[in-house]
This record gives C-alpha cells, sequence and structure tokens, in this order.
C-alpha cells in the first residue's frame, strides 16, 4: 500500500523547489566568485587565440591554398573555451557542492527530506540548478563567440553548437561528482576534496598512461580529459553521450541513495553496489555504440562522399593489424586520417596494435607494417595516406574505386583582427556587471515586494 507522501511526491510541484535552489545558489559567493576568475581567465585565452590566428591569417590572405587550412574552430573556439574547462574543472565544484553542503551542515536536510519530495526527485532538481549555475558560469566564453563574430569572423553553427553541447555535458558531469561528493561527506571543504580529487586526479590518470595499449589504454579513456576531445575534433559520438549521461545518472542515483540521514548504513551500501554494477553495464553498451556524427564544415573527419557511400556497403569483417608504437607519430596520423574515418565509414572494422608484443619487437623489418585482411585476402603496407590505402582496400574487396565528384573546396576562414581593445569587457566591463549583480542578489526584499508576496500567499 501506497503512503501518503508516496502520494505527495508524485503531484508536489517542482519549480518552488527550483526556485530554492537556485536562490540558495545565487545568495552564496561560490558563482560569483567563479564569474569573477573566469573573465580575466577567457579574456586573456581568447585574445591570445585571435592573436595567434591574425599572424598566421596574414601570411595566408595571399595564398588561396593555404587560406583551407584556417577554421576558427581549432584557432578560435576549442582555445577559449579550453581555458573555460580548466576553469569548470578547478572551480565549479565548490558552486555545485553549494546546493547540499550547507544543508547538510545547518542541519536544513533533515527537514529537507521531510517535504513531500522523493530523494530522486530532491537530487534531480538540485542537478537542474547546478546546471542553470553552469549556464551563468558560462557567459564570459559565450561572450566571447558574439566578440568573434563582431570582429568579422566566423562560426559554423553545427561544429559550434556541438562543441557547447560537450562542454555542457562535462560540466554537468563535474557537478554530479560534487554533488555526489557532497552527499557522501560531513561538510562542505571535505565534500571539495573529494570533488578535486576525482577531477584533478582524472588528469593524473591521462598523462601517466598517455600512449599505452591493452587495459591501460581502457583505464585512460576513463579519464575526465577524454570526454571533451570528440567534441573538440567535430565529432558527435553517440557511444560518449550515453557513456557520459549514463555515469551521470549513476552519480545522481547513487547521490539520491545517500542523500536521506536516517537510511543505515549497510542498506546504503547495498544498493550502491546495486546502482554502481547499472552503470557499469551502461558504460559496456555505450562502448559498443560507435555510431558517430562529423558536424565539422571541412569533414575532416570523413573520406569523401563517393568513398563514404562506397565503404558503407562492405559489409564483411575488415582486420588492421598495426605494427606501431602508439607513441609514434606515424601512428598517430594512420589513426586520424584513415583509421577512425573507417570506423566510422564500415560497419565491421577490428583494428589491432601489435607493437610491443615478442614477434614485433624481436623482428624490426615489420615495424612499421599495416596489415589489412578482408573477405579472405590480405595486403600490406607503409602508408599512412588514405590516397594509398582506400584502393588497397578496394582491390580487396574486388570494387572499383568510386569516381570522383567535384564538390565545393573547403573556403578556410582566415581573418586579421585586433582583440586587444576587448580586454576592457572581461577585465572591466563584464566584472562591473557580475559585481553589480552580486550586490543586488544580496538586497533584503523591499517592503512593497514583501506585501505582493504575502498577497500571494
Amino acid at each position: 500500500m501506497r503512503s501518503p507522501k508516496a502520494d505527495f511526491a508524485d503531484t508536489a510541484p517542482l519549480l518552488p523547489l527550483l526556485a530554492k535552489e537556485l536562490a540558495e545558489i545565487a545568495s552564496g559567493r561560490a558563482l560569483w566568485t567563479t564569474l569573477l576568475l573566469v573573465c580575466p581567465l577567457i579574456g586573456y585565452s581568447f585574445v591570445q587565440a585571435v592573436s595567434l590566428y591574425s599572424e598566421a591569417s596574414a601570411a595566408a590572405l595571399q595564398s588561396p591554398a593555404a587560406a583551407t587550412t584556417f577554421s576558427p574552430l581549432d584557432g578560435i573556439l576549442v582555445p577559449t573555451f579550453g581555458s573555460f574547462y580548466v576553469a569548470v574543472t578547478l572551480l565549479f565544484p565548490f558552486v555545485a557542492i553549494r546546493v547540499l553542503g550547507q544543508e547538510k551542515e545547518s542541519g536544513a536536510l533533515r527537514l529537507l527530506v521531510q517535504l513531500p519530495y522523493r530523494s530522486s526527485t530532491l537530487i534531480f532538481v538540485k542537478l537542474g540548478a547546478v546546471f542553470v549555475a553552469w549556464t551563468v558560469a558560462s557567459i564570459p566564453a559565450l561572450s566571447s563567440l558574439v566578440i568573434w563574430v563582431l570582429l568579422g569572423g566566423h562560426l559554423a553553427a553545427s561544429e559550434t553548437a556541438n562543441l557547447l553541447f560537450g562542454h555542457a555535458l562535462y560540466g554537468l558531469l563535474v557537478g554530479a561528482i560534487a554533488l555526489f561528493a557532497a552527499t557522501i561527506s560531513d561538510n562542505s571543504a571535505t565534500a571539495a576534496i573529494v570533488a578535486l580529487a576525482a577531477t584533478i586526479g582524472s588528469w593524473v590518470l591521462d598523462f601517466t598512461l598517455a600512449g599505452s595499449s591493452g587495459l591501460s589504454m581502457w583505464i585512460a579513456q576513463l579519464s575526465l580529459t577524454q570526454t571533451l576531445r570528440s567534441f573538440e575534433q567535430g565529432l558527435l559520438s553517440a557511444g560518449l553521450v550515453v557513456g557520459i549521461v549514463a555515469v551521470i545518472g549513476g552519480l545522481a542515483a547513487l547521490s539520491s541513495v545517500w542523500l536521506p540521514p536516517g537510511t543505515a548504513m549497510r542498506v546504503k551500501f547495498g544498493r550502491s553496489v546495486s546502482c554502481a554494477l547499472l552503470t557499469i553495464a551502461a558504460l559496456g553498451i555505450a562502448t559498443q555504440i560507435r555510431t558517430s556524427v562529423d558536424v565539422t564544415e571541412d569533414r575532416r573527419n570523413s573520406f569523401a562522399p563517393p568513398d563514404q557511400t562506397l565503404l558503407a556497403t562492405l559489409r564483411l569483417p575488415l582486420s588492421i593489424t598495426v605494427n606501431l608504437a602508439p607513441e609514434d607519430p606515424r601512428y598517430i596520423d594512420l589513426r586520424r586520417n584513415v583509421l577512425g574515418k573507417l570506423e566510422r565509414a564500415m560497419p565491421n572494422v577490428s583494428i589491432v596494435l601489435a607493437a610491443g608484443r615478442q614477434d614485433v619487437a624481436g623482428n624490426s623489418d615489420r615495424y612499421g607494417q599495416i596489415e589489412y585482411g578482408y573477405g579472405g585476402r590480405s595486403d600490406v603496407s607503409r602508408s599512412t595516406s588514405p590516397r594509398e590505402i582506400l584502393p588497397l582496400l578496394y582491390a580487396l574487396a574486388g570494387t572499383k574505386p568510386p569516381a570522383p565528384m567535384p564538390g565545393v573546396e573547403y573556403p578556410g576562414y582566415p581573418l586579421v583582427a585586433n582583440a586587444d581593445p576587448t580586454l576592457l569587457w572581461f577585465f572591466c566591463g563584464l566584472p562591473l556587471l557580475i559585481a553589480l549583480a552580486w550586490w543586488r542578489s544580496r538586497q533584503p526584499p523591499t517592503v512593497k515586494s514583501l506585501e505582493l508576496e504575502g498577497g500571494q500567499l
């Protein structure tokens, strides 16, 4: 039989609860301090990016061929939002912890769980407030996009939206980590240490295991730094999105398990194991999803359209054995120019990195060879260029190469601009507006507003 609280929990309005969470975030110092620190960080990164982009563009404007290599995604967006990524990693956990840490320290949490809301609903609303806080914290970064357009710069809608989407997922992931840290900690200071240990620890994990193979490479992919890499390359990966959402959902479920202060520890640990197993299962499913979309304007992550169409029809398994070390520049080029594109174009591709095995280490003649097998046939190449590898694959499949299709070449968007005056916006104008909003949020309500609220009540 359902309890009266469960019945109320199904119909209780969420808007007042969300308003309460947002008011608590706005009344604290963490969000406003983060905003003030992000302004000069974003401003300096943006101005430096524009300066380097302009210096290179000055020479490229004289050569149409060189101009095709200029993409605002690489030259402006990724460096600017890279500084925002650092700020979110180091500063945003303090903002997210605010939605729960103060309630635990003041004892208000015991009153909160008595309201007609489920624990999962409370965590969901708090996570929504965290996302709103991330949106506010991204104002300096978003303003840099507006300034770039005003300077005459170009922004491709698809790749810009994809990068913003990736950073939003990352911000929500960091917020979920901080929220879970707050539920398992007694105070905000301990929660901050736990959250920073997770975020900064992922950096150490990424740097330590970079270039490794096998299990170490799989563990390195769990680093938080990997979540943005595909978005920065202009790829929208369904598997990556599902994996991030699964982790966020798992952390939210764990937070709802640990939120009620009166639940026995044995029960919490038992439920936590179930949540962890479900999250791991969801991650396992996400790793099997290989669907991804190239959203870049220059189609850098894809072969030419005729090749893409033909490769999609090759249904038999393609096996590729790469006799190169992971840190070898040739493997990096091969991965970027050929292997990654083949995985997205063909339905069944398996890649084995054989460097480091005894048969490779003991035979230097094999090092550098890439072996391709398809339909019972095999061939070997040392090239990392698709111009040589694609004809090899078509020969293995017994298929004629497609006829080249004339298309519009990516023009490139070189631009010579001076962004130095915009430092006034990032160092003076925007911080003053933030300080004014901070001061306004701390003002007590007026008598008139109290009368209106009383009349509504």
